[in-house]
């Protein structure tokens, strides 16, 4: 049959072509609205995809473009889909922080990097940012009196455990270890920490955490093992707590759409105006450093500009 026959028969209309198109276009739709239904039990491919889910709308304008080309009127009916969902999953997202909010507490959380080439720097640059707690790590032994240093005049009263640490404006006390250390982790590992802090408006439990890194490594995939071992501990940690209200400060290493920080979100109240993408610090692309309240409210949340670290400074306002 020729091409004129076959647009006789209206084989080649419009509404015929491009239809693996539209079906990618649909896929893409049902990826955004139903990342669980991607199972982790080949290479943690679902928690990889949650990790960015965000970005999975970047699909569309590739498909629009190929829709273009095509000259498909269904694919390009198909796109309305994905974006309907995308809208409907991180619209709110697009609000700008409200930074007037009425709020008691001012938190700050960033791993500044082992890495760090100045940490008297980035030290000032936290110690400028008016918070009242300043949750850190990656606070390595050669760089802690520095940060001790810089960070004392206006956050008095701190406390460090393995890696991370705390430095507040209000008294602490009660400040001990939490063990999140994964099976099979050796050495000297402590990156858990708890402290009551004493604040004008009663006493909360603050948690810093610092969950295992995720690296994607073939042929093993998505590699989540540890850092899911560690949230479940972090999770029970935050369970037993006996005071009421609780903030966590961390580096969860893991999205808030990450099924595998659900033991942690589902007992805790993040922070989420904005998408708040906090790594790698020189093009952000996930948000895994975080800020969870209970019984607590997060009003507002934004980023800080880059340091010497490859995290970007998170901060947020809580009403208690």
């Amino acid at each position: 049959m020729s091409i004129e026959d076959r647009r006789a028969r209206g084989g080649d209309s419009p509404w015929r072509r491009g239809r693996v198109l539209a079906a990618l276009a649909v896929l893409v739709a049902g990826l955004q609205a139903f990342p669980r239904a991607v199972p982790n039990a080949v290479g943690s491919l679902g928690s990889l995809l949650e990790t960015f889910l965000p970005w999975v709308g970047l699909a569309v304008p590739v498909l629009l473009v190929l829709a273009l080309l095509r000259r498909s009127a269904i694919a390009m009916v198909s796109l309305v889909l994905p974006v309907a969902v995308w809208a409907a999953v991180f619209g709110a997202r697009l609000s700008p922080a409200d930074g007037g909010a009425a709020h008691d507490l001012t938190v700050l959380q960033h791993n500044v990097g082992e890495e760090n080439p100045d940490p008297a720097g980035t030290a000032r640059a936290l110690a400028g940012a008016g918070a009242d707690l300043i949750a850190l790590e990656e606070v390595m032994p050669a760089a802690r009196p520095v940060y001790e240093a810089v960070l004392a005049p206006g956050h008095p009263h701190h406390v460090v455990v393995g890696t991370v640490g705390l430095w507040s404006r209000h008294p602490l006390t009660d400040s001990r270890p939490v063990g999140i250390r994964p099976e099979g982790v050796t050495g000297d590992w402590n990156r858990g920490m708890r402290a009551t802090v004493r604040t004008p408006s009663g006493d909360l439990a603050v948690y810093v955490a610092h969950l295992p890194s995720v690296r994607i490594r073939l042929p093993d995939g998505f590699g989540t093992r540890w850092r899911d071992e560690s949230a479940a501990a972090l999770g029970a940690a935050l369970a037993a707590e006996p005071l009421d209200r609780i903030v966590l400060l961390g580096d969860l290493n893991a999205t808030l759409d990450d099924r595998g920080l659900a033991p942690v979100t589902s007992r805790m109240t993040p922070a989420v105006a904005g998408f708040g993408f906090s790594w790698p610090a020189a093009f952000p692309l996930a948000r895994i450093d975080h800020v969870m309240t209970r019984a607590a409210t997060p009003v507002a949340t934004w980023t800080l500009p880059a340091t010497g670290s490859d995290h970007l400074p998170v901060v947020a306002r809580i009403r208690l």
